[in-house]
């Protein structure tokens, strides 16, 4: 095919398209179909895209007198550059083959083979009408345009950089891999169906209609995911059909039961392998292009508190760590309000020796125990929320080294007690302990009703704060499923993988109760 590039056009803003033809793309708008006049179709395109400066038509010909005209659109910043030589080359080789060597191409040739022929290249795809181009084009795609043909062609030729597969930055582990999710769907997807390669792996895929164009997709496992909770899963994301999606978190929001709720109701999980485990499990995985969070649901309470690294450790040390972690949970929930009922409502119960201890160190202070836990509590989360958001390199020390000075700067200015300082940082570090970071949001949360609660009435008013956290706790529902699942309701044949970590052999040996289809 001999063809010879025309100029490179760029347009800027003009008088006479300041306005974007919305008609193009409206989403409930009709279809509008391809022209086969190409000064009809350029006159469309210059008026949906000319605005934008980065936006290139391309005039090129071809034909024995190079008689014949085409135009390709794209977006300069979202394609590879070798790729439109590259397109231009394979249509050649692609018509060439089918006409015969030597032979002069004409529209009626090039019409003709993909009429009859298709495109066959993955990359390739021929589109009728101006509403798909839109689509393309914003996707990254060449679209090409020919004399006399009332379709185009669309050439995927995206060139966005992407970050590369590294470790997870927010789940470390000791033993296991070490792959973690990036940025894009296609390999996120990729990552889980290599782990998973079974045909009973079922993926869906669908655009939300918006500025975006966000494209979402949910996987699960046919035969072990509950029939309930995937129809009650797609009836609730069926809703999303238009909407400005641009991370699963916005999802998670939209679908959960309880927004107001400060537990969260699903888990969050960047580890192919923790995603995978999920599905086998009878869960349901959501991602989202340009995010490397994966969304796991439904979400259990005490999946909240174990870890992907459970199953990479010996029984024993799995087992006596998630103790640890249930320990750290109740620490870092009720400490600072135990240490207020009993230091100002029931003395009694604390040991004299100590007693004495805490009532000289608190002698001088001049703020009630309430106020001083709320100051301290307060400060510590001013200098954890400046760590995360400080560089990396100096985030770390600042947290540190603030959290000393100002610990004992407290101390020396009798603004503070000692032990208050210590009840602080113990609870601060107990919230460090628990693998889902958005499970330590909830704690941070009831910690002030709850302090307040044993400000009032002590250990009495401490008691009804549990109670009618434990009724909400009862109430939760995650995808319609009880939020305390198999502690509230009772089973107890799923107790051997909550508290202590039952051997492999037998959590593998036995076999998932695989749920009918619907």
């Amino acid at each position: 095919m001999r063809k010879r590039m025309g100029k490179s056009k760029r347009f800027t803003r003009e008088s006479n398209h300041n306005q974007v033809n919305t008609n193009l793309i409206k989403n409930d708008a009709q279809p509008i179909p391809i022209s086969s006049n190409l000064s009809d179709n350029l006159q469309r395109v210059k008026e949906t895209f000319s605005q934008s400066d980065d936006f290139v038509i391309l005039d090129w010909r071809y034909g024995p007198e190079m008689e014949h005209t085409a135009f390709s659109i794209y977006f300069d910043t979202l394609i590879q550059h070798k790729e439109v030589n590259y397109m231009k080359e394979s249509l050649q080789d692609l018509v060439t083959n089918e006409v015969g060597p030597g032979t002069m191409i004409t529209p009626e040739d090039v019409m003709s083979f993909f009429e009859k022929n298709g495109v066959s290249a993955q990359s390739h795809r021929l589109l009728k009408d101006f509403e798909k181009i839109i689509e393309k084009v914003v996707s990254g795609h060449l679209v090409i345009f020919f004399n006399k043909w009332d379709k185009a062609i669309s050439y995927k030729a995206l060139g966005v950089e992407r970050r590369q597969v590294t470790e997870p930055v927010s789940e470390h582990v000791v033993k296991g891999p070490r792959e973690g999710t990036i940025e894009n769907l296609e390999k996120n997807l990729g990552m889980i169906r290599g782990r998973l390669p079974s045909p009973r792996f079922i993926i869906k895929t669908f655009s939300l209609k918006g500025e975006t164009n966000t494209k979402v997709a949910y996987g699960y496992l046919d035969g072990i995911v509950n029939p309930d909770v995937l129809a009650e899963f797609k009836r609730r994301i069926g809703k999303l059909n238009e909407g400005e999606i641009l991370e699963t978190s916005y999802i998670e929001e939209l679908i959960e039961d309880s927004t107001y709720s400060p537990f969260p109701q699903h888990r969050y999980t960047e580890r192919p392998d923790t995603a995978v485990a999920a599905l086998l499990d009878g869960k349901i995985v959501v991602l989202v292009d340009g995010t490397g969070s994966i969304l796991i649901c439904p979400g259990l309470f005490v999946e909240l508190l174990q870890s992907s690294e459970d199953y990479y450790q010996r029984t024993a040390y799995s087992s006596f760590v998630r103790c640890m972690r249930i320990v750290a949970f109740g620490i870092a929930l009720i400490l600072p309000s135990l240490y207020i009922a009993l230091s100002v409502f029931h003395p009694e119960l604390i040991p004299t020796v100590l007693l004495l201890t805490i009532l000289n160190t608190r002698e001088g202070i001049p703020f009630p125990v309430f106020i001083e836990a709320f100051l301290m509590l307060f400060a510590f989360e001013l200098l954890r929320e400046a760590g995360v958001r400080l560089p990396r390199p100096v985030g770390a020390a600042v947290s540190i080294v603030g959290a000393l000075v100002i610990g004992e700067a407290a101390i020396q200015a009798a603004i503070a007690s000692p032990i208050m300082v210590i009840v602080v940082a113990l609870t601060g570090i107990s919230s460090f302990a628990l693998p889902q970071y958005n499970f330590a949001f909830a704690l941070r949360i009831l910690q002030l009703p709850l302090m307040l609660f044993s400000a009032l009435l002590g250990g009495f008013g401490l008691m009804i704060a549990l109670i009618l956290l434990w009724l909400h706790l009862l109430n939760l529902r995650s995808l319609g499923q009880p939020y305390l699942t198999p502690v509230g309701p009772f089973r107890p044949e799923q107790w051997r993988d909550v508290i202590i970590r039952a051997p492999l052999k037998n959590l593998l040996r036995t076999p998932r109760k695989r749920h009918s289809r619907i």
